[in-house]
Order: structure tokens, then C-alpha cells, then sequence
């Protein structure tokens, strides 16, 4: 999933960063439906991250006791940033980097 996220938002056949997040911060009260639909993209996508998080937990990499939905909310935050900072110029190397440091902060494996 990291290197996923590193890979999408600096892929050059693209915009940098992520529509999604980016235009985020650009809503106004007379933009609330826009808003909402992209609140209700990126809920989407955290449940995403939980499902697989779920499978994870389930065929053992992850231990059971792993809290999936606090992790895909923290894991998302990471995304949301990664995006922003390709915005910024960040390279996918970086952002892999990134990723790395991420991942490395997440349970230990099941035995």
C-alpha cells in the first residue's frame, strides 16, 4: 500500500498530489456539496485501507489485536500528506522514504 501511494502521486503522466486532498482546502460554504462528496471519497478510501488492513489481520501478518480503523485513519493522514508534499515537488524516492518510516511505526508481524 505505501509504495502504492508513493508511485500514484508522483507518476509525471499525471497532476502531482491528489485531486482528492488538494482541493480539499479550496471549498467554501457555496461549494458544500463539493465538500461533502469529497469527505465521502476519503471516508471511502479509509475504509479501503481498513478492509485490507482486516486482511492482513486475518492471514496473520498483523496481529489480532491490531486496531485496523485507528491504523487506517493514521495511515491515511500519511497519504493525505505524501500527496501534498508531491505537490510540492517531493520525489517518489522521498515519498517512498516516507512510506518506509510509516510502515515501520505499524504492529510487529504475527509469529
Amino acid at each position: 500500500m505505501p509504495d502504492e501511494a508513493a508511485v500514484a502521486c508522483t507518476d509525471p503522466d499525471h497532476p502531482a498530489g491528489c485531486l482528492i486532498v488538494g482541493a480539499a482546502t479550496d471549498c467554501s460554504p457555496q461549494t458544500a456539496d463539493i465538500e461533502e462528496t469529497l469527505r465521502a471519497r476519503r471516508t471511502a478510501d479509509v475504509r479501503l485501507f481498513e478492509t485490507r488492513l482486516e486482511e492482513a489481520v486475518a492471514r496473520g501478518p498483523l496481529p489480532g489485536d491490531t486496531g485496523t480503523r485507528s491504523l487506517a485513519v493514521c495511515f491515511a493522514a500519511v497519504v493525505q500528506g505524501m500527496s501534498q508534499q508531491a505537490r510540492d515537488g517531493a520525489t517518489e524516492d522521498r515519498l517512498r522514504r516516507t512510506a518506509e518510516y510509516a510502515t515501520a511505526a505499524w504492529p510487529a508481524p504475527s509469529a
